[in-house]
C-alpha cells in the first residue's frame, strides 16, 4: 500500500469538492477543475478532508494508488494557489513577448514563432528574457513550458536557448585547433 496514497488531503475553506460517479470536481477561487479517477481506486469526500484507497489488494490498484491521491491533491492546490513554471532565454538576439493569448517568440530561426497558449494558461514576460507560465492545472502548465522549451532548447556549447530557471546545462568543450 502507498505511503503517501494513505495521507488524507485537507480541504481548505472556500474550496468545494464533488464527486459523482468516477469523478472529480474541485472549484476554488482560482477556478473549477475536473477530473476522472482510475478504476479501482476510491475516493472518499469528507466534510474537511478526502482520502483515496484502492478496492483492491492488486498491483495495479497498488500502483494507482499514491499517483490519484497526489492528482487529487494537485487539484486542490491548483484552485487554491495555482502552479508556475518559470522559463529563461538565453542568446543575442532571443527574445519573447505576450500578445493577448499568444506568446511571440524570436529565437534565431527565419521566421518568429507565434504559440497560442491553452486555454486556462498565462504567460508573463519580464525583460524579453523570462517567461513565467501560470495556470490551475498542474499538468497542463508543465506540459505548456515543455512545449516552450522545446523550440529552442539549451545547446551544450555556448547554453544559447530556452531553460528552465534553476536549470543547469552541462557543458562541453569546444574544438580545439591543431598544435
Amino acid at each position: 500500500m502507498s505511503r503517501i496514497g494513505k495521507k488524507p488531503i485537507p480541504i481548505p475553506a472556500g474550496v468545494k469538492v464533488a464527486q459523482t460517479g468516477r469523478t472529480i470536481d474541485v472549484e476554488g477561487p482560482k477556478g473549477k477543475l475536473r477530473r476522472d479517477i482510475a478504476e479501482g481506486i476510491d475516493v472518499a469526500v469528507g466534510a474537511d478532508q478526502i482520502l483515496v484507497q484502492p478496492l483492491t489488494e492488486s498491483k495495479r490498484s497498488d500502483a494507482l494508488h499514491g499517483l490519484c491521491r497526489t492528482l487529487v491533491a494537485n487539484m486542490v492546490d491548483g484552485v487554491t494557489k495555482g502552479f508556475e513554471k518559470v522559463l529563461e532565454i538565453s542568446g543575442v538576439g532571443y527574445r519573447a513577448e505576450v500578445k493577448g493569448s499568444t506568446l511571440n517568440l524570436s529565437l534565431g530561426y527565419s521566421h518568429p514563432i507565434e504559440y497560442p497558449l491553452p486555454a486556462g494558461i498565462t504567460a508573463e514576460v519580464e525583460k524579453q528574457t523570462k517567461i513565467t507560465v501560470r495556470g490551475i492545472d498542474k499538468e497542463l502548465v508543465g506540459a505548456t513550458a515543455a512545449k516552450i522549451r522545446s523550440f529552442r532548447e539549451p545547446e551544450p556549447y555556448k547554453g544559447k536557448g530556452i531553460k528552465y530557471a534553476g536549470e543547469r546545462i552541462l557543458r562541453k568543450a569546444g574544438k580545439t585547433g591543431k598544435k
